[in-house]
């Protein structure tokens, strides 16, 4: 059994190549998906909005992208394999769209930032075929023209760039309305493909120290996430291995 369930949230126990295994069998059947992944700070905005809980909840695909939830999940006698990040897997994605004949739609961040990824993308794999593209500056009145548009497009994967939660809001509030077979949202992913913002060096991705090299960044902004979101993850860890001990 793959999936578990860990301080609120379900999740997928999978590798990077079974998740993108799940991918292609979600793109074949054909029917609207939403895919998400799940960190410290989401399972705290968890505990605090149910509705957006059950959003995340009800996804069919449901990644560990922070190492927090691995090592939390490890701690507590899950099996989680690895940490599949958001950003990972949208790059891993667009290589297998480019071989498969996926087509893709890229929605979010500044609008000469998207036109950069799509450039960059188009450099690197000039056979895939990208459906479409769009900032994410609107009204919320405009949503539905988006979503049409977006089916209009007739792409296989979306890739959304925006902020939590109102990425997974509004991907659930209009999934069907694309009607797209895999919706996936990367939140800064677009800033940092092209060149925007900086991702942490790979030894500090892999010792789980990626949170503090994006809190340098922006120390201000991240303060509260990070510093204060983290105590109170590592509290509710502790809590519900204190409540397993309780009832074993």
């Amino acid at each position: 059994m793959t999936r578990q369930f860990l301080l609120g949230s379900y999740v997928d126990s999978l590798t990077m190549e079974e998740t993108l295994d799940r991918v292609e069998t979600i793109i074949c059947a054909g029917q609207p998906v939403q895919h998400v992944v799940i960190n410290a700070s989401k399972i705290n905005l968890m505990a605090e909005n149910k509705e957006f809980a059950a959003i995340i909840n009800s996804s069919p695909l449901i990644n560990a992208d922070g190492q927090s939830i691995v090592w939390a999940a490890r701690f507590l006698g899950h099996d989680i394999p690895e940490r599949i990040t958001g950003i990972d897997l949208f790059a891993n994605l667009v290589q297998k769209s480019a071989e498969k004949g996926y087509r893709v739609y890229y929605f979010g961040a500044e609008e000469k930032t998207v036109q950069e990824v799509v450039r960059l993308h188009r450099q690197k794999y000039p056979e895939l075929e990208i459906a479409g593209y769009r900032n994410g500056f609107f009204e919320d009145a405009e949503s539905e023209e988006i979503a049409l548009a977006i089916r209009e497009s007739k792409a296989d994967i979306v890739f959304v760039a925006f902020s939590s939660p109102k990425k997974e809001q509004w991907i659930h509030a209009y999934k069907e309305t694309m009607n797209v077979p895999f919706v996936m949202g990367v939140g800064g992913s677009f800033d940092v493909i092209a060149g925007v913002t900086k991702r942490a060096p790979n030894w500090m991705q892999k010792s789980g120290l990626e949170w503090f090299y994006r809190f340098m960044q922006e120390p201000k902004r991240m303060f509260r996430r990070y510093f204060v979101g983290n105590l109170s993850f590592v509290w509710k860890v502790m809590k519900e291995r204190w409540r397993k001990q309780d009832a074993s």
